[in-house]
């Protein structure tokens, strides 16, 4: 006797695990989404992170040390890790950081009299973050690239004395 094509699950299964194959890949095709998410905020934390670590180092370069004449020029980020003007191992900086969003080497941003005076990340993503950045970086608010977030040490001017009008 012939079975009746009409009641044979054997399809039945088939078609479910392929439909639980689908849900499974459209779940985990969300999953990846909030997870190049997360990833690309840390990458931003650490560009904020590594940005100011070397804007820093930069100034305490130009800041003129006891015994010191005027600052000269940094002409070279090996620099920040040993200082050649002095004796003793100055180090302005642990290591050299990459950028983080490209994983390559920061765009030295540079003067033609005063040298390197601050990075930028060669990345033309748009940032995740686009406001709320500490009063030194305000000037990131609204910029539409990493490239334009540019970390450059600007020496405060010297205060005036009081009582002096001109």
């Amino acid at each position: 006797m012939a079975a009746n094509p009409l009641k044979s699950s054997d399809g039945f299964t088939y078609l479910m695990a392929l439909v639980i194959v689908v849900i499974m890949g459209i779940m985990l095709g969300g999953i990846g989404q909030s997870w190049q998410r997360v990833m690309k905020r840390e990458r931003e934390e650490e560009l904020l992170f590594r940005g100011n670590q070397i804007r820093d180092a930069i100034a305490r370069w130009n800041k003129p040390r006891p015994g010191q004449h005027v600052a000269t020029p940094l002409r070279d980020m090996q620099h920040l890790l040993s200082d050649p003007r002095s004796l003793s191992n100055v180090r302005y900086l642990r290591r050299l950081y990459t950028d983080p969003v490209t994983g390559k080497e920061w765009v030295p941003i540079t003067d033609p009299v005063k040298g390197i005076i601050g990075v930028a990340s060669s990345s033309e993503e748009e940032p995740l973050k686009q406001a709320n950045f500490p009063d030194e970086l305000n000037d990131f608010e609204g910029k539409t690239k990493y490239s334009d977030w540019q970390f450059v040490y600007r020496p405060q001017p010297p205060p005036r004395p009081s009582g002096v009008t001109k």
